[in-house]
């Protein structure tokens, strides 16, 4: 087995290289350099497991804070969110401001309920709305020229957590402060949020959609990952692995830490050894991925996809109605529930087709 300094093939995980998302994160900075209440500084990032989204606000975070924001890194939608959201705030806006800027904005805002810097008051800490100490921080912090970035992680449904925030979000927008805000879930999840009348706001937010890896992408990051891990395997293995990670960013980490583990001494990978290592992180992207995303399903949704899978893919809705045993009314109302979870997609008229990779597999298997 080879040293793997480089893949990271667990969820979460920041990898050593940001594969293919640039243009995406291109535009989320260029979002935060537009006016307070564009469009563009209210984002919602949309992809199915394993399709970097975490990673992605990760590097967000660390690039913006570069550019000059105070940046709430991700925040998991949980309960006690909003009360981490306000102390990384206070966090990361004194650990980027000079000291006596704070102290003395710690002493002209003090009527706003600060002790010192952005520390506030125990009075207002514990009879303080989550609205009003980010109002209090946004102020404090333009006075200073900084603007605020909130990051959230694994947006839920009707969260409670998330109403408030974008209640707050709003006010903010309207009082001029510079704010922005990046959420990213499941599409399912957002969708089911996005129809709560709380948060029809969030409808003119900017989507932005985590879609496949280009393969020329993936082959590029192979190509250089491998020889830096003195790894050796001829091109056409090397392209075999490529396809193998179907655009996902997990399975590229999967792959490629699967390809230094089973590589021989000396680092010479053959077709049997790639092949191995292809099964095991498959293996490991079924039940990771794909259990998961069934599990959170119902039982007619499954029954769907079991019915894709007998007619054959790209099956054709006709076909999957009648697999059903139900009508193409019927049948359509979960075509879209699966459409709107991003599990399966249209790729023509009249047929669907699955959208996580290996999904089809999984269900055959077990068939």
């Amino acid at each position: 087995m080879a040293t793997d300094p480089i893949f990271s093939p667990s969820f979460g995980n920041r990898p050593s290289k940001l594969v293919g998302r640039e243009p995406v994160l291109a535009e989320l900075l260029a979002g935060l350099g537009s006016v307070p209440g564009s469009r563009d500084r209210a984002v919602v990032l949309l992809g199915q497991r394993g399709s970097g989204k975490t990673v992605l606000l990760w590097e967000l975070a660390e690039r913006a804070s570069d550019a000059g924001f105070v940046v709430a890194t991700p925040t998991i939608a949980s309960d006690g969110m909003l009360e981490r959201i306000v102390e990384k705030i206070q966090d990361a806006g004194e650990s980027g401001m000079d000291k006596r800027k704070l102290r003395l904005a710690g002493g002209n805002l003090g009527a706003l309920g600060f002790s010192a810097g952005l520390q506030f008051t125990r009075e207002v800490q514990e009879s303080k709305s989550f609205q009003h100490k980010l109002t209090q921080l946004a102020r404090a912090l333009s006075k200073q020229g900084k603007g605020i970035l909130i990051l959230v992680d694994e947006l839920q449904a009707n969260s409670p957590e998330i109403r408030q925030l974008v209640i707050a979000y709003q006010e903010l927008v309207g009082e001029g402060l510079n704010i922005a805000i990046v959420m990213a879930g499941l599409p399912g999840a957002v969708s089911a949020t996005l129809n709560d009348k709380v948060l029809t706001f969030l409808n003119r937010a900017r989507k932005t959609e985590l879609g496949p890896l280009s393969f020329a992408d993936v082959d590029a990051f192979y190509k250089d990952s491998f020889e830096r891990l003195g790894l050796s395997l001829s091109s056409d293995l090397r392209r075999t692995a490529s396809h193998a990670v179907n655009g996902s960013p997990y399975l590229l980490q999967l792959i490629g830490h699967n390809m230094a583990l089973y590589s021989p001494e000396g680092g010479a990978l053959d077709e049997e050894s790639v092949g191995e290592a292809l099964r095991t992180a498959q293996e490991d992207y079924e039940n990771d991925v794909c259990k998961t995303t069934l599990a959170a399903l119902s039982a007619r949704d499954v029954d769907f996809l079991h019915a894709m899978v007998e007619v054959g893919v790209p099956a054709k809705m006709a076909g999957v109605a009648k697999a059903m045993g139900e009508s193409p009314d019927y049948a359509q109302k979960y075509r879209r529930r699966l459409m709107d979870s991003g599990i399966i997609l249209s790729p023509e008229r009249g047929k669907v087709s699955f959208a996580v990779p290996y999904l089809e597999e999984y269900l055959r298997a077990r068939v």
